[in-house]
């Protein structure tokens, strides 16, 4: 175990009580002795220390993280070590994944999940802007607070745009594949169109409560991705408005080209909607009401 309750890291952390794990860190609460604040202490886990691959993502993870500033991304306040192990104080978070509410309430409504996607949106123009590229944007790494604020956190496998991180073999593809972009599956470098993908998978499933191409293998998933027309989000929600369908449908295009330009554009498209809620009446016609007729 990197640390004892009581303990103080760095002279200014002082650990509570331990509050989580995950597959590369244990978690700690500390209190900061110098503002009084609680913060969240990620330690590597020491059997994970042995890959030195996954020491480099931890600390790039702690490296960018720091330096993006948004109140939709999860604020890494300082690293370093403790006894030889990597730590990294993070923002203190008190909620859930959105995986966690997916798997426990379903699919979202359609305010609440468009509140969630520019929120989104925002964090990646702004994680953009600053040339840093996720890579993996998915309902796992987003946390949502008590008042619906969401939080982009896991930047482990982030890169800077246009920089070789080092973490992947040619052959190797890094990123959750429900979410992998049509380039990532078929071996080319992540790019923020690769982000901008991610996150319209995303919003598929926050509406419908599964990922848009489920299959028995990831291999099967990864090709889909690659070949097979992406879903109507209203075959699954017949009453989805047809401009949210639009939205989905051009953050998830198959070339890189034909999606939005940017984050920034994709929020902008979002916040128009909610703005004006008459882009989300259904315009059918009477008789298609009453029968069901698309």
């Amino acid at each position: 175990m990197a640390a004892k309750i009581g303990q103080l890291v760095d002279g200014r952390y002082r650990i509570n009580a331990r509050i989580g794990h995950g597959g590369m860190a244990e978690v700690y609460e500390a209190t900061d002795i110098i503002n009084k604040n609680l913060v969240a202490i990620k330690f590597i886990k020491e059997e994970v220390m042995q890959n030195a691959i996954n020491i480099k993502r931890f600390e790039n993870e702690a490296l960018i993280a720091a330096s993006l500033n948004h109140p939709n991304i999860v604020k890494v306040y300082n690293h370093g070590t403790l006894n030889g192990v990597p730590y990294m104080a993070n923002e203190y978070i008190k909620g859930q994944t959105l995986k966690d509410v997916l798997d426990f309430r379903g699919p979202l409504s359609l305010a609440e999940t468009i509140d969630c996607m520019i929120q989104l949106t925002d964090a990646l123009a702004f994680a953009h802007a600053h040339g840093i590229i996720h890579r993996d944007v998915k309902p796992e790494n987003i946390y949502v607070m008590s008042d619906g604020t969401i939080k982009l956190g896991d930047f482990g496998i982030a890169q800077a745009e246009g920089i070789d991180s080092g973490f992947t073999k040619t052959s190797e593809i890094i990123g959750s594949v429900h979410y992998l972009a049509p380039e990532i599956a078929k071996g080319e470098a992540a790019t923020t169109k690769s982000d901008i993908y991610s996150a319209g998978v995303m919003f598929f499933e926050l509406l419908t409560g599964h990922p848009p191409f489920e299959r028995d293998t990831a291999v099967n998933i990864a090709v889909a991705h690659i070949r097979d027309k992406f879903p109507s989000v209203r075959n699954f929600v017949p009453n989805c408005p047809k401009e949210v369908e639009r939205i989905i449908f051009k953050a998830t295009k198959k070339n890189p080209d034909e999606r939005y330009s940017s984050a920034k554009a994709f929020e902008q498209d979002l916040l128009d909607i909610k703005a004006n809620p008459q882009l989300l009446k259904d315009h059918r016609g009477l008789l298609s009401k009453i029968f069901g007729f698309k």
